[in-house]
């Protein structure tokens, strides 16, 4: 009894101890409901995503059909290499036209150029034996009578008169004038000084 002042400490140690004790083991306990939640929580969304990410993405079918700007470029292409076709063969066929024009061209103009030398040999031949033809008269008129030679020139047209007057020797000639009747001597006389005065000088 010598420790009546002082409280008795003893008896309060036991309840202590039990009040320490206590506090902790509840804590844990929802640490662990808490863990346990997050672990549950956890594995299902991570099973949820397993199942997302296991599912095979759906995949767009593949269009075998060629788009229609392709069967339109190709039709396009086909309708331009007719036109090509056919206009080459239009001007195959005009080539050929023209080849075949070209030779009938050519073969007329060679029957043109034949045609015309025959002509030019046809009329040297009728120059020819027109000028033997008028040597022949004039020669002839020569070797006749004055007299007889002014009477046949007489009857002459006086271009026709003065041509041959004009191809005979000029003594025969002057015979011959000297026989005509004086206005027709110089009708005769004018048209071959017209004659003479066209020709050359030198």
């Amino acid at each position: 009894m010598s420790h009546r002042g002082k409280p008795d400490a003893a008896p309060l140690r036991p309840a202590a101890r039990t009040r320490r004790r206590g506090g902790p083991g509840a804590l844990w306990v929802v640490i662990v409901l808490f863990a346990s939640s997050g672990l549950i929580r956890i594995g299902e969304t991570a099973g949820q995503a397993l199942a997302v990410s296991g599912a095979p993405p759906a995949v767009a079918p593949l269009a075998c059909t060629p788009p229609t700007d392709a069967g339109a470029f190709l039709a396009a292409l086909r309708i331009r290499e007719a036109a090509v076709t056919e206009r080459a063969a239009r001007l195959e066929s005009r080539a050929q036209a023209i080849a075949l024009a070209q030779a009938q061209l050519d073969l007329k103009l060679a029957e043109l150029i034949a045609a015309e030398d025959r002509l030019a040999a046809t009329l040297a031949i009728a120059d020819g034996a027109t000028e033997a033809d008028l040597a022949r008269l004039v020669t002839l008129y020569e070797n006749m009578k004055p007299k007889d030679a002014a009477a046949l020139f007489a009857e002459m047209a006086p271009e026709f008169a003065a041509g041959f007057l004009s191809r005979m020797r000029p003594d025969a000639a002057a015979l011959v004038l000297a026989g005509l009747e004086p206005k027709a001597a110089y009708t005769v006389s004018v048209l071959i000084a017209g004659r003479n005065a066209s020709a050359p000088v030198e």
